[in-house]
């Protein structure tokens, strides 16, 4: 698999307030947990609303999938046939399809195939990426913290 190398360029300012270049490299934390799947984290934030004072490099905090008190900024690569995941966040997620197509599936059966240029808003549902192409999938995940679902009196925490 080709690693995921995306480069990432973070503003920030100096001693005096004046706007800089705070990074600007690939991002160094590439990671795999599945086969044919890559993760790297760009940014993590913690706590409403963010603080944008400081010079730590945010994306090497170490986070869960989403964090309920922050956000956490993801480019994924799904390869073709990547291994299955089902799970669900304690987040709101904005997802745009950068590259490729997959298919998204949810608990109750339901598939909705995403090409690039797509978005989706994922609103703390169980679902699952599977790639049935031939051509690998990018998707750019913004997920902020939400409290958990609450469907029939009780709470659909996260799971997987």
């Amino acid at each position: 698999m080709t690693p995921l190398s995306i480069r990432r360029v973070v503003t920030g300012h100096d001693a005096d307030g004046h706007a800089i270049v705070q990074i600007d490299d690939l991002s160094p934390n590439v990671v795999s947990q599945r086969p044919n799947q890559q993760a790297t984290v760009v940014w993590t934030t913690v706590g409403f609303p963010v603080d944008n004072s400081g010079t730590s490099d945010d994306a090497l905090r170490k986070v869960s999938t989403s964090d309920r008190n922050g956000t956490v900024f993801r480019i994924v690569y799904y390869g073709p046939g990547v291994a299955p995941r089902n799970h669900r966040t304690d987040s709101i997620d904005y997802a745009v399809v950068i590259s490729g197509e997959i298919d998204m599936t949810l608990d109750d059966g339901v598939t909705v195939h995403l090409k690039q240029g797509d978005v989706l808003v994922q609103r703390g549902t169980i679902h699952n990426w599977v790639n049935n192409g031939t051509e690998p999938c990018v998707i750019a995940f913004s997920l902020i913290g939400a409290e958990p679902v609450v469907a029939a009196g009780k709470s659909l925490d996260p799971i997987g």
